[in-house]
């Protein structure tokens, strides 16, 4: 079995709408051998390995389906029994994910394998130990076939073990996972920030941050005072609470000496660790302070050790957040208790047989294990390991009661004392925490420590969660609840909006002039695009920027209040989105650009990758009701409202949805032009006339037209007003600094020169529309280049529209050839021309993008218009401003071409025709039409 490709989606994708991995493979010989006939000793090894597969449903939606699948009839394929695998081992890692589906890729033997995954690497190391298991199980004959390489001494159980450490250190610890879990409980956005425990809550100016039980509102200060144990001592003993006597020492004498002077029996510790690491309790005489002070120096980050008082009684876990006592647990050293016939090792087995125990962090509780403190234990009550315990015996096998090194935890909140509560309140109020973890020993919670006595041993900043959210007894606590809600108080904001704005051509234009109008209304934007992440209308980040990280940098940037992301198909195919919901969505246009990579092949592929970004609208989707495949996408969606765009008033569909008290863009004719004109609940609200928009040339750019009609509706969606758009509007131009690549226009030449950056057919035919309605005394020129990675057919239909529309053509490559040849590509367009009928000698090619601009520039004259279809886009602009030369352009001689269509778009069917397979349904959103779509079985 090979695996071709692998793509890791961070975010909604084509295949869920959460992340996922989705595997390419050739299972090769493997076709040949399904589940049945690899044989009953494959499946049985499959279950012993992982006997919770039981528990997979599949298609059975029941407890035992996916068993049922590998026994019944043929069985089911490998791709099919790998992706339940990789699900299964990070379930026993401790992540949550039940999603999967194995789905032939149409070529025999070859699949896409998809599951769900929390973490990156641990979901990849799902699927590699997942190979090596099924090929381990496989009947040597199959092994031989595929000429795997086996490992001989390969052990499952001890490669699970490893592999479930591995996902703990990758994964979030039961604090960070209870915080992340509380947020989505709230519908707060949360981002991971680093590979540990660093995460983001909410996006752009609404952020908080948290590392562990640190929050971005904890005071540096607060934390350094809690890890100096001398520090927080002496400064609860000032205020009157209950803490032992406490002396800091630098060396053995003065430990012992320190000792001596507090009383037997005393604790010894390091002055700044954490998770009872070094510490030492209960010591009664001076070697064993000794041996005590060298191992707390091993886990203190300086030289000085702390000897106390030892203070008796129940170890008690107080959580403190936001001022306020929300749990409490008391805990127990992790232990065992004799039955009399069992040795205290196998009483450890026992004990760890309990489902609830884990390695480390995996489960509630954590596996009891026979290490070096263990012994230590033993030895100095004088067992061993194989020492029998009396019926009822207790023996602890740690000193200190934490969940991390086997303890338990019994949650004990609603019977604690107020003046217990009051102390712990004071304690972490004093040092300044907004979070904080109160260490207290008492014989019973419930009564009061100034009747019985009772001490604080310690104050923690971060303290951990995972006794109180599932403790081994008693109620479960939200404290992570209680740490969101001082985060983010009721009412207040944790989500900027969110403008998303797919398509293949306008997307740049349309979001810059969103973009326009939203900081026209005084907002902070941050907006991705295929020129870079631009914050607050300055570029921070150049390239082309509409993938997930992209989207990132603009959702963690503090100073964003309003994101606008322009996502591209390439974005989504490779990783997905970078965002797991917007409030409005648009899909601009879906036209033949990049078919024939990444095996996209049609528009209508291509229509699937980028109705992802409609289908996670939440308030509206904006769609172009004038291309078909935008239409069918409004069955998709979820959002609360569609608004259509068209350039049709007769649209029949529109008009309907128009009726029904949908909200709708329109252009609309009138004795000045064109208007944009806004429908929603039934009223008529005219906008802005076209000409008035200088980025529409007078209105003659007719694709700019539908640009501000897209971004006049995506803010009306969002609430701007009516004046704010048309400003927005009114202001925004298409020059090279504003929009570089986008109708440009140079008109300091005796001739116009337009510099765009059209590259596929769709985009050529709106640029030569315009050449077309341009006033121009002279001839038409051009300069066309197509991407290498373009198909033929592409390449001879960009060079089919441009044929009668231009006097004179110049082909040209662009810089990269991306596997074409050096003059491939403009032998190409050459041939076709002349194909269409251009006249040999109105055309020249000049592979050389800056040769072919210097040429095209030189053979210009008065009056002409020269576009040039560009690809360094910035070389370019610097190349037409410069040139010269000193030269004088004479007039042109020739009268220029007069032969184009007056009309240049043929009247629309005004009633909308319904094909087969097709109807219109009608709800509180307006109209749509649905394709009727057959449903997939898993």
């Amino acid at each position: 079995m090979k695996i071709l490709s692998t793509n890791v989606y961070v975010g909604p994708n084509i295949y869920a709408n959460f992340p996922v991995i989705s595997h390419q493979i050739d299972i090769g010989e493997l076709e040949n051998w399904p589940s049945v006939k690899l044989g009953q000793g494959f499946i049985d090894g499959l279950i012993i390995a992982l006997p919770s597969l039981q528990k997979h449903g599949c298609s059975y939606r029941e407890d035992g389906g996916f068993i049922r699948r590998l026994k019944e009839d043929e069985g089911t394929w490998i791709g099919h029994i790998w992706e339940h695998v990789a699900l299964e081992l990070q379930d026993l890692a401790g992540s949550d994910v039940t999603f999967g589906k194995t789905r032939s890729s149409g070529k025999v033997g070859c699949y896409d394998v998809v599951y769900q995954y929390h973490q990156r690497d641990v979901g990849l190391a799902a699927g590699e130990l997942g190979i090596r298991l099924l090929t381990h199980l496989m009947p040597k004959e199959v092994q031989d076939l595929l000429h795997s390489k086996t490992d001989e001494d390969f052990n499952f159980s001890e490669e699970l073990h490893d592999f479930v450490r591995m996902a703990q250190r990758k994964e979030f610890g039961p604090s960070t996972a209870s915080l992340v879990k509380a947020a989505e409980e709230r519908d707060i956005p949360w981002l991971r920030l680093n590979n540990y425990s660093l995460v983001q809550f909410g996006h752009g100016k609404y952020q908080r941050r948290i590392q562990a039980t640190i929050t971005s509102e904890t005071k540096h200060i607060a934390v350094e005072i809690s890890c100096d144990k001398e520090d927080t001592h002496n400064l609860l003993n000032d205020l009157g609470l209950p803490v032992p006597q406490q002396i800091m020492i630098y060396g053995e004498q003065q430990a012992i000496r320190a000792a001596n002077k507090i009383g037997y029996p005393v604790v010894v510790k390091p002055l700044n660790a954490n998770h009872g690491r070094g510490v030492s309790i209960n010591l009664t005489d001076g070697e064993q302070v000794r041996a005590a002070f060298n191992e707390a120096l091993q886990f203190g980050t300086g030289k000085a050790v702390l000897v106390e008082s030892y203070l008796s009684g129940f170890d008690h876990r107080m959580l403190v957040v936001n001022d306020e006592l929300v749990a409490v647990a008391k805990r127990v050293p992790g232990h065992v208790v004799g039955d009399g016939l069992s040795n205290i090792k196998q009483l450890i087995d026992i004990v760890n047989l309990d489902p609830r125990r884990g390695i480390g962090h995996e489960k509630v509780l954590t596996r009891l294990e026979l290490d070096n403190q263990a012994e230590r234990l033993l030895e100095e009550a004088g067992y061993d390991a194989d020492t029998v315990l009396e019926k009822g015996q207790l023996f602890y096998l740690r000193s200190t009661a934490n969940l991390s090194t086997g303890g338990t935890s019994i949650d004990v909140t609603d019977i604690v004392h107020p003046d217990n509560r009051n102390m712990a309140v004071r304690a972490i109020k004093a040092i300044g925490l907004d979070i904080g973890g109160v260490d207290f020993l008492t014989d019973d919670i419930s009564k009061s420590y100034k009747e019985i006595g009772g001490g604080i041993c310690e104050c923690n900043a971060a303290p951990g969660f995972r006794m109180h959210v599932a403790p081994s007894e008693g109620k479960p606590r939200d404290v992570a609840g209680k740490v969101l809600d001082m985060l983010f108080p009721a009412g207040s904001e944790a989500r900027i909006p969110v403008a998303a704005i797919t398509g293949t051509n306008g997307k740049t234009t349309t979001s810059r002039m969103l973009a326009s109008i939203v900081k026209g209304a005084g907002f902070t934007t941050g907006m991705t695009s295929t020129d870079g992440v631009y914050i607050d209308g300055h570029l921070t980040v150049k390239g082309d920027m509409t993938g997930p990280t992209s989207a990132q940098i603009v959702l963690r940037d503090p100073s964003v209040d309003f994101a606008i992301l322009e996502t591209a198909r390439g974005g989504i195919l490779k990783r997905g989105l970078g965002y797991m919901e917007s409030n409005v969505s648009a899909c601009l246009n879906v036209t033949a650009d990049h078919l024939g990579l990444r095996g996209i092949n049609t528009v209508e592929q291509l229509a699937q990758i980028k109705r992802v970004v409609v289908e996670v609208a939440k308030d509206c989707v904006v769609l172009n009701a004038d291309d078909m495949l935008c239409l069918q996408m409004a069955d998709y969606c979820e959002a609360e409202r569609i608004c259509y765009v068209t350039m049709d008033p007769g649209h029949g569909l529109v008009r309907e949805h128009i009726r029904s008290g949908g909200m709708a863009a329109v252009l609309e004719k009138g004795i000045n032009g064109d208007m944009i004109t806004l429908y929603d609940k039934g009223a008529h609200i005219p906008l802005l006339w076209t000409h008035l928009i200088p980025a529409t040339i007078e209105g003659k750019a007719i694709h700019n037209v539908q640009n501000a009609m897209f971004a006049a509706a995506i803010a009306y969606s969002f609430g701007f007003s009516l004046e704010d758009i048309r400003q927005g509007l009114r202001i925004f131009s298409t020059s090279f600094y504003q929009a570089p690549g986008r109708l440009n226009i140079y008109n300091e030449h005796p001739f116009k020169v337009i510099l765009d950056y059209a590259h596929n057919p769709a985009a050529i035919q709106s640029i030569t529309d315009l050449a077309k309605r341009l006033d121009v005394s002279g001839k038409r020129r051009l300069v066309i280049a197509m991407p290498g990675d373009r198909r033929d057919e592409d390449i001879i239909e960009a060079a089919q529209i441009v044929a009668k529309g231009f006097d004179s053509f110049i082909c040209k490559a662009d810089d990269s050839r991306r596997g074409r040849g050096y003059d491939e590509v403009p032998l190409l367009l050459k041939t076709t021309l002349m194909a269409a009928g251009v006249d040999e000698s109105l055309i020249q090619v000049i592979p050389s993008e800056q040769d072919a601009i210097e040429q095209a520039l030189e053979d210009s004259q008065k009056g002409d218009l020269l576009i040039i279809l560009g690809d360094d886009i910035t070389r370019c602009w610097k190349q037409i401003v410069h040139f010269n030369g000193g030269v004088e352009v004479k007039p042109s001689g020739d009268e220029p071409s007069r032969d184009y269509p007056d009309k240049l778009f043929e009247p629309v069917e005004h009633k909308f025709e319904l094909a087969a397979g097709q109807r219109l349904v009608q709800d509180e959103r307006g109209v749509r039409l649905v394709v009727e779509h057959d449903e997939e079985a898993d």
